[in-house]
């Protein structure tokens, strides 16, 4: 039996994929370890956003390669979005690689071994567009309760910063049927939350239904028992429609929680972007979204010194997130991406200043935060365990206005013992900039 190390760098999708090898490495055999000296498989799953995940990835694949030489190392494959971008160079500046997969060519990971192990090397790249086949039984590596659903490849937006249309191909919906087979599986291993995730949700199923279907897919979802949490993730905000928004309020298992990526408020920079939204739409559908759900907490994402920002346009910018007080927000500094439109432009920004700006949001934001976290002191919240603070009667986790890995915590202190994946009813007692502190309800008292 051979031994495999996985590596999945970059996003939840990359990570969605790293999961389907992984089932199938472990179907066909193959044994899961950490350790790299002693793995024979190392499979390095890549990520290209942008230039710094360029470099970690690089330098990963970089110091795995040693592992031909001071472990048992036989098979290097690196697959995703540098292994897409960047073939011809891995092939020839790495020579301990043996195989690259291109992002649509993930299901042919046995192949490409068994390739190997023969003493050939393995290169394949599929049509960018195709959509590898599911994993029957994919391997959960997030730790047991929370998980995510890929439910699309790809997009169609082509924003002018983006380099994801050549490294994923155009937008295309996975089949309805293959989601909820691979739902009820992992609701059968013990996962209490879905996140759905793709490069863009909102569209989901208009390209094999003819209009959009992210609806119908949830409420298909909300019959899966098991599953207490669905969660939506990366949803345009022009692409917002009636019969998600009341999906969203008669079906008790989603979370009143949207992601809705936005990236500036001035109309100059949304259309240099390329981003289909002006600031006035942009309030009106945060407007509508608070109105039909007053509960519902959005979470954001800014691109800060995008070529051609001013000094003012980063001004309106702090004024709009000032005035609009997202829940959950972040900021990343502009990065020129070679093949982007935007990295042509010539009005490019000094890196100083980006970090600057980027500084200057998230200090207004953490202000924002701090404020809603000290309005909710007093109140009753539901939450799903993640796990215990070591060395103290503390818990660690998360209410529906917190998605994994990205947002915050709330700190339980109880004697009572927990388990992960447990849901509570916890009265908030603080608040930190980002965080809640609380106990749990039938504990509290004054």
């Amino acid at each position: 039996m051979k031994k495999v190390l996985f590596i999945s760098l970059g996003c939840d999708k990359n990570l969605a994929d790293s999961e389907e090898m992984l089932g199938m490495l472990v179907e066909r055999g193959y044994e899961i370890t950490n350790d790299e000296t002693e793995a024979e498989v190392i499979v390095i799953n890549t990520c290209a956003f942008i230039h710094d995940a360029k470099e970690e990835s690089v330098n990963t694949i970089l110091e795995m390669a040693k592992y031909k030489e001071t472990g048992s190392l036989k098979a290097l494959l690196v697959t995703g979005c540098l292994a897409q971008r960047y073939k011809e160079e891995i092939v020839q500046e790495i020579p301990e690689v043996d195989g690259v997969l291109g992002t649509a060519s993930y299901d042919e990971i046995l192949a490409a071994l068994d390739h190997i192990f023969e003493g050939e090397s393995f290169l394949k790249f599929k049509d960018i567009n195709s959509l590898p086949k599911n994993s029957k039984k994919r391997v959960v590596t997030t730790g047991g309760y929370f998980e995510y659903l890929k439910i699309a490849e790809g997009c169609d937006k082509h924003c002018t910063y983006c380099i994801i249309p050549k490294l994923r191909g155009s937008f295309r919906s996975v089949p309805m049927e293959q989601l909820l087979e691979q739902a009820q599986y992992l609701a059968d291993q013990g996962v209490r939350e879905l996140i759905l995730v793709a490069q863009e949700t909102t569209v989901y199923g208009k390209d094999l239904y003819g209009e959009k279907s992210l609806h119908i897919l949830l409420k298909k979802l909300c019959k899966i028992s098991g599953i207490q949490w669905i969660r939506i993730l990366y949803c345009y905000p022009e692409e917002i429609y009636p019969e998600l928004i009341q999906t969203m309020k008669e079906e008790p298992k989603i979370c009143h929680y949207l992601d809705l990526p936005i990236q500036h408020c001035s109309d100059k920079i949304l259309k240099k972007m390329g981003r289909r939204t002006t600031k006035q739409e942009l309030v009106d559908i945060v407007e509508t979204l608070r109105k039909e759900i007053p509960d519902i907490l959005l979470r954001t994402t800014l691109i800060t010194g995008f070529p051609g920002e001013t000094q003012e346009d980063h001004e309106e910018l702090m004024e709009f997130i000032d005035t609009m007080e997202f829940d959950r927000l972040g900021v990343f500094t502009y990065s020129p991406e070679e093949d982007t439109p935007a990295a042509k432009m010539s009005d490019q920004i000094d890196e100083e200043v980006k970090l600057d700006r980027q500084a200057e949001l998230m200090e207004l934001q953490q202000e924002i935060s701090l404020d809603k976290g000290n309005a909710k002191i007093g109140s009753v919240v539901e939450v799903m365990i993640e796990g215990k603070v070591a060395d103290e009667n503390a818990y660690v986790a998360r209410t529906y206005g917190d998605a994994p890995n990205v947002d915050g915590y709330i700190f339980v202190n109880t004697d009572r013992e927990l388990m992960s994946g447990d849901f509570a009813r916890v009265h908030v007692t603080g608040a930190l900039e980002y965080d809640l502190i609380g106990e749990l309800e039938d504990e509290y008292t004054e």
